[in-house]
C-alpha cells in the first residue's frame, strides 16, 4: 500500500545531500539583476482568467506520474496546480530561497491537502534538488532574480532526469523591469550545456515560455564561458 509521509520523507531525504568543503567558483553575469519584489507576482483569479498555467502545464507536456519541481515557488501558484495534473503517483518538490516564504508554502500544501507536494527551502546559487529526479523543473517568473546564474544552473541542472526539461516562463522586456529577453536566456542556458527544444508567446502580453533539455556535459565551473 502506498505510503504518502513516507515517499514524502524520501523525497526530502534524497534532496539532502552533502555540500563539499570549497565551493566552486563561477564566472559573474554581465548585466542587471531584477530585486525580489515579493512573493506574489500577480493575483492568482487573474492568471487564471487567462489560463496562464494550464497553457504552461500543455505547452510543457505535464501529465500524471511525473516528478516535477517548482523552484522560486512563491506563494505556491503553480505547486497545487502541478500536484493535481501529476496526481497521486506522481511528486511536486515546491522550493524558495526566503524562509517565511517556505512557511506559508507548508501552510498551503497542509491546508490543501496537496499530499503529493513537500517543500524545500533552497539558497539563491543551488536550489538543492535531489540529482536526476525530475521530469520538470519550473523556473516561473523567476530567473531574472537570480543574481549568479551560471552557479544556479551548475547545480540546477542535475535535478533533471536525462530527458527531462527545465520549462522557464518570463517576460521579454529588460532585466530591471523584471523581464528576461530570450537571446540573454539561451546564451546563459548554453554555457550550461542547455539547449531550446520549444518556444511558445503567451497569451496576451509580453509573456513566453521556453523549454530546454541537457546537450552535453555539465562543465567543469572553471570552463563556463559567460555571456
Amino acid at each position: 500500500m502506498w505510503n504518502k509521509a513516507a515517499a514524502l520523507a524520501a523525497l526530502l531525504l534524497l534532496s539532502c545531500r552533502p555540500q563539499p568543503q570549497q565551493q566552486p567558483r563561477f564566472p559573474s553575469a554581465h548585466r542587471d539583476v531584477a530585486p525580489i519584489v515579493g512573493d506574489t507576482f500577480s493575483t492568482e483569479d487573474a492568471r487564471d482568467r487567462v489560463g496562464e498555467a494550464e497553457q504552461v502545464m500543455q505547452l510543457a507536456g505535464v501529465r500524471a506520474a511525473m516528478w516535477v519541481a517548482d523552484v522560486g515557488a512563491g506563494e505556491g501558484y503553480y505547486t497545487g496546480r502541478l500536484g493535481k495534473v501529476v496526481g497521486l503517483k506522481g511528486r511536486v518538490l515546491a522550493e524558495d530561497i526566503q524562509p517565511e516564504v517556505t512557511d506559508q508554502l507548508t501552510d498551503r500544501v497542509q491546508r490543501e491537502r496537496l499530499d503529493n507536494v513537500a517543500v524545500r527551502l533552497g539558497t539563491p546559487d543551488d536550489p538543492k534538488l535531489p540529482p536526476h529526479t525530475f521530469d520538470r523543473i519550473f523556473l516561473v517568473h523567476m530567473y531574472h532574480e537570480v543574481a549568479s546564474p551560471y552557479a544556479f544552473l551548475w547545480h540546477m541542472r542535475e535535478g533533471l532526469k536525462p530527458d527531462g526539461l527545465v520549462v522557464v516562463v518570463d517576460a521579454d522586456r529588460p532585466v530591471k523591469r523584471h523581464g528576461m529577453p530570450p537571446e540573454q536566456l539561451k546564451c546563459e542556458f548554453a554555457a550550461l550545456n542547455l539547449r531550446p527544444v520549444k518556444f511558445a508567446m503567451m497569451t496576451g502580453g509580453d509573456g513566453y515560455f521556453m523549454a530546454f533539455r541537457t546537450a552535453g556535459p555539465r562543465p567543469a565551473p572553471g570552463a563556463i564561458k559567460p555571456c
